[in-house]
């Protein structure tokens, strides 16, 4: 298949998607097939899952580049069939309607037995004379993508109501032409994908390399001839015999956080510092702002250049950054500062934070609890591999650059991936609207 452009063009009447092929029409869904979603009454309840029976579909299962069948719930069939318009078939396009995966979507392929939707999935279904896999990449492309974020509804949440799914104006060549280019998207997509995959699997390999750095140096040193002894900390294990293991509160100062009321931000004053601030490069243009007098009485809670941030609580709890700033900032609740004394190196001691012994230190803290927490006193508490200070600005050092390359590496392969995400993104919406033409 090569590519080229359409003998004649004619404006296509929408300001984002411009001239179309002169031969092609639109169509509303509703002219051409059905869309149809559970209805509100009808939602189902968790406690009406069984072990087996009908599969059910959410969100998560239409996610990834082929359909989840796996991971799914059941149903009984008294549930299952009362919704009949909505019990899948092969070539039915899912898209999500609610939530902030709103326009995800795909089509179902291989379907393994008898099964339906959620209430957040609509079902596209079309007539024999569209190829569906056509209107599949349709959806997908920047053209509908940007009717769907133009047309999405609701206050908190995110949704899309059907009679707007129903009139979304299709794109229609001739039916050959639907399935030239489908095959031909369907090719590419899955060589650019493919490629995604195994450069995403080595992000992971240099993820762990740099873990395994990181953990093995702080514990052992960087001479592998010296002798080792036990530390007395399971986690820790074995490290140089002339090492001590002290106590975080030894070796640096945790502050805590000032509760902020949130009805006393403002648009400018001092920047706070929130979990979600917790990253190498701080936008303060996004940061919260409070009056000036909170550094009378937030004083304590005044984060200094040099400090070592980390999140106290939530789902990424541990994660840390060091504040290299001189702009003026105050902790929020829940995050905590570790302010190093002169007997430890910063830089290691971020490094050690950062590792997976830290990591194993939260899991003993929080227990599997529900919700994670970690306090200024057992903060204080952790264990730190504490070797001489002239040992401890080698190891530094070392780890800086070491880890330094393979971030740069990574950064180098996200670039790649981002790169190969528009071409992908380029593609499928240049040749669904008719701006390149495809040839067998």
């Amino acid at each position: 298949m090569s590519l080229t452009k359409y003998d004649k063009y004619k404006d296509s009447g929408i300001e984002w998607l411009g001239e179309i092929p002169n031969h092609w029409t639109f169509s509303r869904i509703k002219n051409i097939g059905s869309v149809n979603g559970r209805v509100g009454w009808k939602a189902l309840k968790a406690s009406e899952y069984v072990d087996s029976g009908y599969f059910f579909l959410a969100t998560p299962n239409i996610k990834g580049r082929n359909i989840d069948y796996t991971n799914v719930n059941y149903i009984t069939y008294e549930r299952f069939i009362e919704s009949p318009e909505i019990i899948l078939r092969e070539n039915d396009i899912l898209l999500t309607k609610d939530g902030s995966t709103l326009g995800t979507l795909n089509i179902v392929k291989n379907i393994p037995g008898s099964g339906t939707v959620n209430s957040s999935i609509a079902v596209l279904r079309f007539k024999r004379a569209i190829n569906t896999d056509f209107v599949y990449f349709l959806i997908v492309s920047e053209y509908l993508q940007n009717v769907i974020t133009q047309k999405k509804d609701g206050m908190g949440v995110p949704h899309l109501f059907q009679k707007d799914i129903n009139n979304f104006l299709l794109l229609i060549p001739s039916l050959y032409e639907q399935t030239t280019i489908a095959s031909y998207l369907k090719l590419k997509t899955f060589a650019i994908d493919h490629k995604v995959t195994l450069l995403e699997q080595k992000i992971i390999h240099y993820q762990q390399l740099r873990k395994s750095l990181i953990n093995e140096t702080v514990c052992r040193g960087l001479d592998k001839r010296v002798k080792l002894k036990d530390s007395g900390i399971e986690w820790i294990g074995m490290i140089p015999e002339h090492w001590e293991v002290k106590r975080l509160k030894d070796l640096a100062k945790i502050i805590s956080g000032y509760a902020f009321d949130s009805n006393e931000y403002i648009d400018n004053g001092i920047n706070i510092i929130r979990i979600g601030d917790i990253v190498d490069n701080i936008d303060y243009a996004q940061t919260r702002k409070v009056h000036q007098k909170y550094l009378v009485l937030a004083k304590e809670c005044i984060i200094n250049k040099g400090d070592i941030l980390i999140a106290m609580t939530g789902a990424t709890i541990g994660k840390s950054s060091i504040y290299d700033s001189n702009v003026t900032a105050i902790l929020n609740q829940r995050v905590g500062s570790i302010r190093v004394l002169n007997s430890f190196n910063p830089t290691l001691l971020r490094q050690i934070i950062s590792s997976a012994i830290f990591q194993d230190y939260i899991s003993i803290i929080c227990g599997g609890s529900a919700q994670e927490n970690i306090g200024k006193s057992q903060l204080e508490k952790f264990p730190i591999q504490y070797p001489p200070i002239s040992e401890q600005t080698t190891i530094a050092t070392y780890l800086y650059a070491k880890t330094q390359k393979i971030d740069s590496i990574v950064f180098n392969i996200k670039s790649q991936i981002e790169a190969l995400k528009e071409l992908r993104k380029t593609l499928i919406n240049d040749v669904v609207t008719g701006k390149i033409k495809v040839t067998d």
